[in-house]
């Protein structure tokens, strides 16, 4: 369970840590998308949300932060979400995307903390 539970959550921080790290040398994908999105196409924006997605990572990947790293993973996936609404993204492919990595992101972390599944146990 702790293997499977660091595979899910290794997933997650690999695919975050690319995707901030494109955020951070803005090419013009980057741009591209984010005017496309309804957001400005400006270095700035693009080396924020960089940031904001390292640290959210970061803290994800650190055992004794992990909780906290997935709150904020939540909060900013929620954020990917409702941008993806507004723009009328197609569903499956863009708009559920962040609620796929959201539950990936638990369900690992569920897997590999003992502490979280006595916190929130499952019942059957």
């Amino acid at each position: 369970m702790t293997v499977t539970g660091r595979i899910m959550s290794g997933l997650v921080i690999v695919f975050l840590l690319f995707d901030g790290a494109i955020k951070l040398i803005p090419i013009a994908p980057v741009t591209e998308t984010m005017l496309a999105l309804g957001w400005p196409a400006s270095v700035e924006m693009a080396r924020g949300l960089g940031v904001l997605t390292l640290i959210c990572t970061l803290l994800y990947a650190t055992p004794r932060t992990s909780v906290l790293g997935a709150i904020l993973l939540t909060g900013y996936l929620g954020g990917a979400m409702a941008t993806h609404l507004r723009v009328g993204s197609p569903v499956f492919s863009h708009l559920l995307f962040g609620l796929y990595l959201g539950l990936l992101a638990w369900g690992g972390l569920y897997l590999r903390d003992a502490r979280l599944r006595t916190l929130i146990p499952i019942r059957l």
